[in-house]
C-alpha cells in the first residue's frame, strides 16, 4: 500500500515499525522488515523519492546485499565505467593518470559506482508495492511507553509503533527529536564542500580530473559523453565548521556560495569557471566533512541506522555502503529477537566492528586525496606517481571486514 495522506491501516498483530527516511538504509530496512513479516511504515519528508545526485559506491560487502535483494543486474547494468582520474597541479598540469579503482582500493568487476538516483529508485521500486510510504511529512515528537511509542507528525497526525527507526541522514530530525542536537555525536573533519551540475565545456568523457592546491580541490566528473552535464565539486580546508550556514533552519544558500567562492579566490586552472558555474546552479549541495559517532545506536524503542548513526563523511567513499549493510543487519536482528532491546544489542553488537573500521579511514589516510599543506600534497603526489606503476589495485579490507550473515527465517 503506498499512501501520500498517511491513511492508518486497519489493526494487526504484527509488529509495526515506523522508518525516518526514503534514501538509502530507510528502503533496504524496509524491504527486509516485510519479508521478515513486519507491518511497516515509512516516512519521508520529501515529496517524492529523490533522484540525480553525486555517484556513489556500492563496494565489498554492501555489494552481497544488494545481490540479496534481487537488484544487482540492474545497478551492474547502471555502473559507471569510468577510464581514467586525472590529477592536476595548481597550473593545471598533470600529475598522474589512473585507473579510479586504484584510487579508491575498489575491486574492478564486483564494486559498483552509480548514480544516486539510479540506486535509490531500485531501492525504492522494491517496497512501493509492499510497504506503507507516506511522503511530505516527518516526525515532530516521540513518546515512549511501556507498549510503544506515540508519534507525532509535523502533518500533525499522531500514530503508535512498536518500534521507530532513524534512517533519514547525519542531520536526522528524527535523532534531534529523541536525543537533542547534533553537535553532541558529530565529529567535524575539518573540510567543506559543494556539488552541484555544470555544463560539461571542457569535453570530458567518463573521466574524473582534480585539480589541487593545499587545502584547497576542485574535481569535474563526467559520467557520460561529452554532451552531458559534469558533475563539479568544490572541496577546500576549513579549520572551525561554519556552523552559521550549515545549522538547520540558518542555511543561506547565498552565504553558502559566498564562502565557497571566498575560499577558491584567485584560484587557477579552470577553477575561476567553476566557480561562476556554481552560483548558477540551481542543485547546489553544501555541507561539511563530518562523522556521526553515537556511543549507542539505540534508546529505549527508538534505533538509528545509515548516517544517522554512524555517518563515515564522503572522505571514505562508504557512506552508501554501510547504509545497505547496517539495513540489513538491523532487520536481521529485529527479525531474530522478538524482544527490542535484546535486537538492537544484536545490531550493534555485530556491525560497529564493521562501522568503526570504515570510519577510521579518515584516519589512516582517507583524507590523502585532499592535502592540506604544501609537504603533503607533494607526498601525495609522490605516491600517486609509485600507484601509476603498480600492476594491480589493492582491495581496502575494511570494505569487506563483514562477513555478511545469512537472511532470519522469514514469516
Amino acid at each position: 500500500m503506498t499512501s501520500r495522506s498517511g491513511t492508518s491501516r486497519p489493526h494487526t498483530s504484527r509488529r509495526t515499525v515506523l522508518i525516518a527516511g526514503a534514501s538509502l538504509a530507510g528502503p533496504t530496512l524496509a524491504y527486509w522488515l516485510h519479508r521478515y513479516g513486519f507491518a511497516v511504515t515509512v516516512v519521508e519528508k520529501a515529496h517524492a523519492p529523490r533522484g540525480g545526485g553525486y555517484p556513489i559506491d556500492v563496494r565489498g560487502t554492501a555489494v552481497e546485499v544488494v545481490r540479496r535483494m534481487g537488484i544487482l543486474p540492474r545497478l551492474q547494468a547502471a555502473h559507471i565505467d569510468t577510464g581514467r582520474f586525472t590529477f592536476l597541479d595548481a597550473d593545471g598540469a598533470e600529475v598522474a593518470t589512473l585507473h579510479p579503482h586504484a584510487v579508491a582500493g575498489s575491486v574492478e568487476g564486483q564494486d559498483l559506482e552509480v548514480a544516486r538516483g539510479d540506486l535509490t529508485a531500485a531501492l525504492y521500486e522494491t517496497v512501493r508495492d509492499a510497504v506503507e510510504l507516506v511522503f511530505d511529512d516527518s516526525i515532530d515528537r516521540l513518546d515512549e511507553h511501556g507498549h510503544g511509542v506515540d508519534v507525532t507528525f509535523r502533518s500533525g497526525r499522531q500514530r503508535t509503533f512498536d518500534v521507530v527507526v532513524g534512517a533519514d541522514g547525519m542531520h536526522s530530525g528524527t535523532r534531534k527529536a529523541l536525543l537533542g542536537p547534533e553537535e553532541q555525536f558529530h565529529r567535524y573533519l575539518g573540510y567543506a564542500f559543494a556539488v552541484f551540475t555544470m555544463p560539461n565545456t571542457l569535453g570530458l568523457s567518463r573521466e574524473l580530473v582534480m585539480w589541487n592546491t593545499p587545502g584547497r580541490a576542485a574535481a569535474l566528473y563526467a559520467t557520460g559523453d561529452t554532451t552531458d552535464d559534469l558533475h563539479a565539486f568544490l572541496n577546500f580546508h576549513q579549520p572551525e565548521r561554519p556552523l552559521d550556514v550549515v545549522r538547520e533552519g540558518l542555511r543561506d544558500p547565498d552565504a553558502q556560495r559566498d564562502l565557497v567562492a571566498g575560499a577558491f579566490a584567485g584560484a587557477g586552472w579552470e577553477v575561476p569557471g567553476i566557480v561562476e558555474a556554481m552560483h548558477r546552479a540551481d542543485d547546489l549541495f553544501f555541507d561539511t566533512a563530518g562523522q556521526i559517532r553515537m556511543p549507542s545506536w539505540s534508546s529505549g524503542r527508538v534505533a538509528f541506522v545509515g548516517d544517522a548513526a554512524y555517518a563515515p563523511s564522503f572522505l571514505t567513499g562508504q557512506g552508501s555502503s554501510l547504509a545497505l549493510v547496517g539495513a540489513y543487519m538491523l532487520a536481521r536482528s529485529l527479525a531474530m529477537h522478538g524482544d527490542h532491546v535484546e535486537a538492537f544489542a544484536a545490531y550493534e553488537r555485530d556491525t560497529r566492528e564493521f562501522v568503526t573500521m570504515n570510519q577510521a579511514l579518515v584516519d589512516k589516510g582517507g583524507a590523502r586525496l585532499f592535502p592540506t599543506t604544501a609537504e603533503a600534497l607533494e607526498r601525495r603526489n609522490a605516491m600517486l606517481r609509485e600507484l601509476v606503476a603498480m600492476p594491480a589495485t589493492t582491495p581496502q579490507p575494511a570494505h569487506s571486514a563483514l562477513v555478511l550473515p545469512k537472511p532470519a527465517p522469514t514469516a
